[in-house]
């Protein structure tokens, strides 16, 4: 028993002189590196910003936050189908984003992805010798942000950056916890832990894999940190989550849990074509981060005797928390209906420090320059050629010809957004399932589509629709014949898709409501290769 505890102090002098040993100054070439990337990465937002094509959830997200500044719960009020989290947070700064609409959304997550991006690069840094740890700080960075496909899926307006931060800033404060054997610090962990599965629900999976790790290890640790963990995530849980479970109990189950399961993905083989596409999608986005771990894997091998410097217990403990985190969730990705690529973006930084890790492990500090230098070049060249900087100027291509964007996408729908203003008073209702042109046009959706293109479940009853606040085919018929506002827009995206089943609607379906629009409608203009898909838009007059 001696022996075991004299090895556990060893290991704790060790973390703790690890963590505080004095790191080399800053060479100039790692200054340098460093103003490019944070250059790069600033261009690459800024592009995204003003030049990035339209999503459609961008609009409700921040729709979502302005019923939440104005008194609504998500779940009672209106539906959501996502954790609570993003819109609470988001409503915070809704003068900002009525000032400046769906730009000013898009400022605010991009900010968010920087700070999750520094914040991954100093746990990497934490995690490496100090010697290494400048330089590991920076490589990091480098594949989290210097990333076209990264930096334009962490600018719109999605639950990416938030979930980012969250995470990146739950695992450097369980660094610093378990370094300190501070119990408040751990809980902090689990909290944020919480907040981020309350932003994106696949994120939850995190929460229980770090709890145990922490329990299989507590004996390495001669720390209790499994049990402040645990504490921590049930008060944060109870704070964060337990007021939906008590005022709409079976509508936050619906719309957090159940609602994501229902999706129809078809035969055996069309699931599995999806969940290929889905791989490929993924190693496309992220080819370099990729190249750079398939090269770290290969110099380990061939250097069998050297051993990864400073793996200390804690660095060890913390990278197979990383490893295991980002695969979990990966896997619960992949095991969608509908996996889309994109929902790896709030964990890739994981992946990013883990492979930053190992790549820094077999680096001799006279290469470190180079290894820097590769990094910054490829992740460069990557995001230059990347087909997504295409999409900022090209709408399409019509038989051998490319058409060109006569505006950004940004541009028009501001412009369209500032028509509807002048045609309408201010929080006048707005009849759209475009919910972005409600909030750049500062009107209100009628009650049911505050989901957009997600609002019409035509095969609930409708005691169940009213309760889940959507529409069923009804409903959805009489809110046509009945709704008082002024101006209707509708793109390709209205009366498209029925949910959950994402699904398309039925032509009958299409024909009764479109009929109903023309009745009490007057087409006032006709707007091309408007908002995501680049569809056309329709505007109308109430007769």
């Amino acid at each position: 028993m001696t022996c075991c505890h004299s090895e556990r102090s060893e290991e704790s002098r060790h973390v703790v002189d690890a963590e505080n040993a004095p790191e080399p100054i800053s060479a100039p070439w790692l200054r340098t590196g460093w103003l490019i990337a944070l250059f790069a990465a600033l261009g690459l937002f800024a592009a995204n910003l003003i030049l990035g094509n339209l999503n459609q959830d961008e609009g409700w997200y921040l729709y979502a936050a302005g019923l939440i500044s104005s008194g609504k719960i998500p779940y009672r009020d209106f539906a959501f189908t996502q954790g609570p989290v993003m819109p609470f947070v988001y409503s915070l700064a809704y003068p900002v984003i009525q000032w400046g609409g769906l730009a000013a959304g898009r400022l605010i997550t991009a900010a968010l992805a920087l700070a999750a991006a520094l914040a991954a690069a100093m746990l990497a840094a934490r995690l490496a010798t100090p010697s290494q740890s400048r330089l590991t700080a920076l490589v990091c960075f480098i594949l989290v942000l210097v990333n076209v496909y990264q930096a334009y899926f962490c600018t719109v307006v999605k639950t990416y950056s938030l979930t980012m931060l969250f995470l990146t800033g739950a695992f450097l404060t369980l660094y610093h916890a378990l370094a300190r054997r501070n119990g408040l610090l751990t809980m902090l962990a689990a909290a944020l832990l919480v907040l981020a599965a309350g932003t994106r629900t696949s994120a939850a999976v995190v929460l229980p894999i770090i709890f145990g790790l922490l329990w299989l290890e507590r004996r390495r640790f001669d720390f209790a940190g499994w049990i402040y963990f645990a504490l921590g995530g049930i008060v944060a849980a109870i704070i964060v989550l337990g007021p939906f479970l008590v005022q709409c109990p079976s509508n936050f189950i619906y719309f957090a849990g159940r609602y994501h399961t229902l999706r129809h993905e078809g035969n055996f083989l069309s699931a599995m074509i999806f969940k290929a596409g889905f791989a490929s999608r993924v190693l496309q986005a992220y080819f370099v981060c990729f190249v750079f771990w398939v090269a770290a894997l290969t110099v380990k091998r061939l250097q069998k005797n050297n051993p990864a410097a400073g793996n200390s217990g804690l660095s060890s403990f913390l990278r197979r928390c990383i490893w295991i985190s980002a695969i979990a969730v990966s896997l619960v990705h992949l095991s969608a209906p509908f996996p889309y690529d994109d929902y790896q973006v709030f964990i890739y930084p994981l992946f990013a420090i883990a492979v930053t890790l190992m790549i820094v492990d077999e680096v001799r500090e006279r290469d470190a320059k180079w290894v820097m230098l590769a990094a910054l070049c490829i992740a460069l060249a990557s995001a230059i050629s990347s087909p997504i900087n295409q999409e900022w100027f090209i709408e399409g291509r019509e038989l051998i010809w490319w058409r060109a964007k006569d505006k950004p996408p940004l541009v028009k729908l501001r412009e369209t957004a500032g028509k509807i203003r002048s045609l309408c008073q201010p929080n006048d209702l707005l009849l759209t399932q475009d919910p972005y042109l409600a909030v750049e046009a500062g009107c209100t959706l009628p009650h049911g589509l505050e989901m957009g293109q997600f609002s019409y479940f035509p095969d609930l009853t409708k005691e169940q629709a009213e309760k889940l606040n959507v529409l069923n085919r009804d409903m959805f018929a009489e809110l046509l014949q009945s709704c008082p506002a002024p101006v209707a827009a509708f793109s390709g995206y209205a009366f498209a898709m029925k949910a959950p089943q994402i699904t398309p609607v039925s032509s009958a379906d299409k024909t009764l409501f479109e009929q109903i629009i023309g009745k009490r409608y007057e087409l006032l203009e006709t707007v091309t290769n408007f908002g995501q898909a680049s569809t056309e838009l329709r505007m109308y007059h109430r007769k």
